[in-house]
């Protein structure tokens, strides 16, 4: 048994334009104001850690409020100790991006209810399914966790990426892990096992924990 590589999931901050909104990869800025939550987060996450984030600016805030709170780490901005990870972004809602979800069940008729009921593999018009996510996710997670094995790795990312880490160490079918929660400056851990005889062994320590 080789060394185990400890990830510690964590949600962005709310964005600040939700109102009901489904915003996907549309980058708007996050409310970091809950200064309870991040003292939490601070508490929380182990220090000495390999901080990952999405390209979208509301884990790059998120990050920074983290470090604010007093968890000693690198400087939270991207290039500069912390790492992007194009993958883990969120998933891509193509033209439902911006629109509320009052608004899109009455413009899509059918299609809406579908997507919901059975979105894993169906694709919002331009943009992608949740069984795509999973594609693009699961490699950059292994590896990722061969190339810091040994190491905690704090992923600041999206509800969307995070159900795909929990997909990936649980083998669950894409429709199971989306009735997977995971709320906003959530904790979910995960810890990686690189094992002689297998390709990987997952064990998976805490789902949507709350920062307090």
């Amino acid at each position: 048994m080789g060394e185990v590589t400890r990830w510690w999931w964590v949600r962005h901050a709310p964005v600040t334009v939700n109102n009901g909104r489904c915003y996907g990869q549309t980058d708007h800025p996050c409310d970091c104001s809950d200064s309870a939550a991040f003292a939490g987060l601070a508490a929380k996450l182990p220090q000495d850690a390999v901080w990952i984030v999405s390209p979208l600016l509301r884990t790059h805030m998120t990050a920074a409020g983290i470090v604010r709170a007093g968890l000693p780490g690198p400087d939270p901005i991207p290039g500069r100790g912390v790492l992007v990870e194009p993958d883990l972004i969120e998933q891509h809602f193509g033209e439902w991006q911006g629109k509320t979800y009052a608004e899109l069940a009455a413009r899509n008729g059918n299609l809406w209810p579908r997507f919901w009921l059975g979105p894993a593999h169906q694709a919002p018009p331009g943009g992608e399914s949740f069984v795509a996510l999973l594609a693009r996710a699961h490699p950059c997670i292994l590896r990722l966790s061969h190339e810091h094995a040994g190491r905690d790795i704090i992923a600041v990312t999206h509800g969307g990426t995070i159900r795909a880490a929990v997909a990936l160490a649980l083998d669950l079918a894409p429709e199971a892990a989306l009735a997977v929660t995971i709320d906003n400056l959530s904790v979910t851990r995960i810890d990686h096992f690189p094992d002689a005889e297998a390709a990987r062994f997952w064990r998976v320590t805490g789902v949507n924990h709350p920062p307090v």
